[in-house]
């Protein structure tokens, strides 16, 4: 499913080295050639029930106010069936249909018109573009970075509207939640499903295509690796930060101003959820050239997992805790909001600090101060395909001498505040902390999993010297 986009493990590259986004020793990159059993079993899986789970959870939310087992209670009883509950369940209207459709327009053309725009009015603008890592086909693509410029667009448009020109509702995207689901499945499928007949027809890159013998995992997890239209629509980096992560403070704001509607004030409980959820979308495209260098755009490939997951699952599942206090308002104690502030803000900060130094180590090649003093480094060799040894170095100190990947702690820590603003009542806003902990323990051990392969004894030099993974003293 889609998620948080996250660093590769800490490690850097000496000059001249082969691309962290190649294990060129063994011809990992991306995902695998050959399907097993289980993986098959998974994906299946996935591609079955993920739709369903999507759908529980904001179908409990608008028969069952956010119950979790009443739905299920009432369908064992057979209190009522499972007809009876889909043919509560609001269809596509023509209204969402057109709101989908102008939201997804209006951040293609963000996407595509704004460096443009900026040139022409901004004297002096040179302009976001970076380049990528380089490709296994050796392709270095290059990217417009204009996140930011689009997310502050999109929240003053939406502002200006609430305040000053009423042209819709601020409620408007809580009143259309469940329409606006199956068009948002639409454009899932449908991305996903072109890009699968694209690899096949027309490839941005036939050499970075991955082809298994299993059309299923094909479909999921992508057969192009970095899928384009023309030089600069690349599919990657738009779905996943537009319309996906821009969507998530809008989605949160409509919640607030729906609570505001029906009860006569914004909770508490509310502000901090949208305060620390826009904390960390707002980093994300402050730093949106970092995430050039993370998972999703150095070794996943574009599919359903991505196309789909990022149209549906993230924008659906990461926002449950806004929708449970629509239904739920939660007033905190004085005491209990701030404590929830700080550890959302000290979840942030090991973020944050975290990925800063891997980033200033990576850039100064170890000649830099970590936490006032010169780093931790153990040296690295490994072999490139064509039988080269190059040298690498792992940081060990700072953040990343506490444990190989405390970033992912941080943002865990984030992740538990959200929850707790919401009480205790129900285990519905408690999914999200499940599931992180579950996706960022398989990143773990699936990077881990490479650079074992790829550094050998020098990956159990590195392992001896910082013990933990993710919790010091625990894992």
């Amino acid at each position: 499913m889609a998620a948080r986009p996250q660093p590769s493990a800490p490690k850097t590259k000496s000059p001249g080295s082969i691309p962290n986004s190649w294990d060129a020793s063994h011809g990992q990159w991306g995902r695998a050639w050959e399907v097993d059993w289980f993986s098959l079993a998974s994906v299946i899986f996935l591609l079955l029930f993920a739709p369903f789970i999507v759908y529980f959870f904001i179908m409990a939310c608008d028969q069952y106010g956010c119950s979790l087992t009443a739905p299920v209670v009432d369908v064992v009883t057979r209190r009522t069936r499972l007809a009876d509950i889909w043919a509560r369940t609001p269809s596509v209207t023509a209204q969402a249909a057109q709101i989908y459709a102008a939201w997804v327009t209006f951040q293609v053309v963000l996407y595509m018109l704004l460096p443009d725009v900026c040139h022409k009015f901004l004297p002096g603008y040179v302009g976001g573009v970076q380049e990528g890592a380089v490709t296994p086909a050796g392709i270095v693509n290059k990217y417009e970075i204009n996140g930011l410029q689009a997310w502050l667009i999109t929240h003053l448009l939406w502002f200006a509207n609430a305040h000053l020109f009423s042209w819709f509702s601020p409620t408007i995207i809580f009143d259309n939640w469940i329409p606006l689901l199956w068009c948002a499945n639409l454009l899932g499928y449908a991305v996903s499903t072109f890009a699968m007949v694209k690899s096949y027809l027309f490839p941005t890159s036939a050499k970075d295509c991955k082809f298994t013998g299993n059309f299923f995992y094909n479909y999921m997890m992508g057969v192009e690796f970095n899928p384009r239209i023309g030089k600069w629509f690349d599919f990657k980096l738009f779905f996943n930060g537009r319309p996906g992560i821009v969507a998530w403070t809008l989605i949160n704001l409509s919640f607030a101003a729906k609570q505001q509607q029906l009860y006569g004030q914004v909770t508490n409980s509310m502000i901090l959820v949208n305060v620390l959820q826009a904390i960390y979308v707002v980093d994300f495209f402050w730093n949106e050239t970092w995430y050039l260098k993370t998972m999703d755009i150095c070794h996943d490939h574009f599919g359903w997992y991505l196309g789909w997951g990022d149209c549906v699952w993230l924008p659906y599942l990461y926002t449950l805790q806004g929708l449970y206090l629509v239904y739920h308002p939660v007033q905190l104690s004085g005491p209990h909001a701030v404590g929830i502030l700080l550890l959302g803000l000290l979840g942030y900060y090991i973020f944050r600090m975290a990925n800063h130094q891997k980033d200033l180590f990576r850039r100064t090649d170890g000649r830099c101060l970590i936490w006032g003093r010169k780093p931790k480094v153990i040296e690295c060799t490994y072999s490139s395909a064509d039988g080269q040894r190059h040298h690498s170095k792992l940081l060990a100190s700072g953040f990343w001498g506490v444990a190989r990947h405390f970033n992912y702690t941080g943002d865990l820590m984030g992740s538990l505040a959200y929850c707790l603003a919401c009480g205790g009542d129900h285990l519905l806003p408690y999914f999200y902390i499940a599931y992180m902990a579950v996706l960022l323990t398989h990143r773990c051990l699936r990077d881990e999993h490479r650079c074992a392969n790829k550094y050998g004894q020098d990956w159990d030099r590195y392992t001896a010297a910082v013990p933990y993974r993710l919790l010091p003293g625990i894992f």
